[in-house]
């Protein structure tokens, strides 16, 4: 690989609509390289084929897909543990919903940094969202603090850093900077529950089908029939 096509940055692209929209916006800045973790959650064949889908779109070449067992061992989630049923949205309350997954975004930005170092890359992007969430405590800005704090620490040069640049944006604004950078979103997926149709019911459903409604654009993305937004 030439220098000049050297990664300045990787991105962390599950597949969904927060992370295409992150990578969209890291392939302005330059030239990003992208990594995908499957890590035995209920969707993660879907998944795998939007991140593929989503990096022929933006024409990112240089790719990682890596597995990590730890999630599906461990359970405690509804995302990969088969006996926790996903709930539908208006099931969850204000507290913490079983669909968090203990710590996940820590192992992927491990993965992250671990490739920026070989790269030489110097910026991980992390499609996070604070607002318009499930609320989970590895999307909060000053989790991203300590975590670049960490990365100081624990580098070779200390010189990688992580950039969240949806993480104070809406889910309604985040649709229209997808929209604004041409953003695959037809290629997206963020079911929690099903893999060929969307449930439309699961709170990661209602919140992306609100932000488009929000938007005042067509979601590409097809649902079940009993699918209402409320």
């Amino acid at each position: 690989m030439s220098q000049a096509s050297k990664a300045r940055a990787v991105v962390l692209l599950s597949g969904g609509m927060d992370s295409c929209v992150t990578a969209a916006f890291a392939c302005t800045k330059g030239t990003t390289a992208a990594v995908h973790v499957s890590y035995g959650q209920r969707t993660e064949q879907r998944e795998l084929q939007s991140f593929h889908a989503i990096c022929d779109r933006l024409k990112i070449d240089q790719r990682l897909v890596v597995r990590n067992e730890v999630f599906r061992a461990i359970g405690g989630s509804a995302l990969t543990d088969p006996n926790i049923a996903v709930p539908q949205a208006h099931d969850i309350g204000k507290e913490i919903p079983v669909t968090y997954v203990p710590f996940r975004n820590a192992h992927f930005l491990s993965v992250g940094v671990s490739w920026a170092e070989v790269l030489g890359a110097e910026k991980i992007y992390i499609g996070a969202v604070e607002q318009d969430s499930s609320g989970y405590p590895d999307c909060r800005p000053a989790y991203y603090e300590a975590f670049n704090q960490v990365i100081q620490k624990g580098t070779k040069e200390g010189r990688i850093s992580i950039a969240t640049p949806l993480i104070a944006m809406r889910k309604s604004q985040i649709v229209r900077l997808g929209l604004e950078l041409g953003a695959p979103l037809d290629l997206t997926w963020s079911c929690y529950s099903e893999e060929e149709v969307a449930c439309g019911e699961c709170d990661s459903c209602v919140l992306r089908m609100r932000a488009f409604q929000e938007a005042g654009a067509k979601d590409p993305v097809s649902y079940r029939d009993k699918a209402v937004l409320k």
